[in-house]
């Protein structure tokens, strides 16, 4: 499973009404931002296994300057209105933080902390 922390601009996450994040505005910032491509595609091998999991995504990114990236994956997703990253590390958490304030929005847990102030 895993714990997400989203960047939203809606109090609380899920909240249905509010403002949302657009696909527009996130393909703009990943092409913008040097540390992030679009992969479309999540690739895991999990540990001890001879197999590769694969999940597809079109609104799939990955922070490509992590020093993890090739075992922690380093993934953030476009999902309803929201960025969703599950159990980041600091490094992604920063990353989230500067990404929300361009976006004019909050880095927020599932449990409704939030990880911006």
């Amino acid at each position: 499973m895993g714990y997400d922390v989203h960047i939203t601009r809606r109090t609380p996450w899920w909240e249905e009404e509010g403002e949302q994040i657009t696909t527009q505005e996130w393909a703009a910032l990943v092409a913008a931002d040097h540390d992030l491509e679009m992969v479309e595609v999540a690739r895991v091998s999990p540990r001890d296994q001879d197999v590769v999991l694969e999940y597809r995504h079109e609104w799939l990114a990955q922070l490509a300057t992590h020093p993890q990236r090739g075992s922690h994956g380093a993934w953030l997703q476009w999902a309803e209105g929201r960025i969703v990253v599950k159990s980041p590390d600091e490094t992604l958490l920063e990353k989230m933080r500067g990404l929300a304030r361009v976006l004019g929005a909050r880095v927020q847990g599932d449990d409704c902390e939030y990880y911006d102030e």
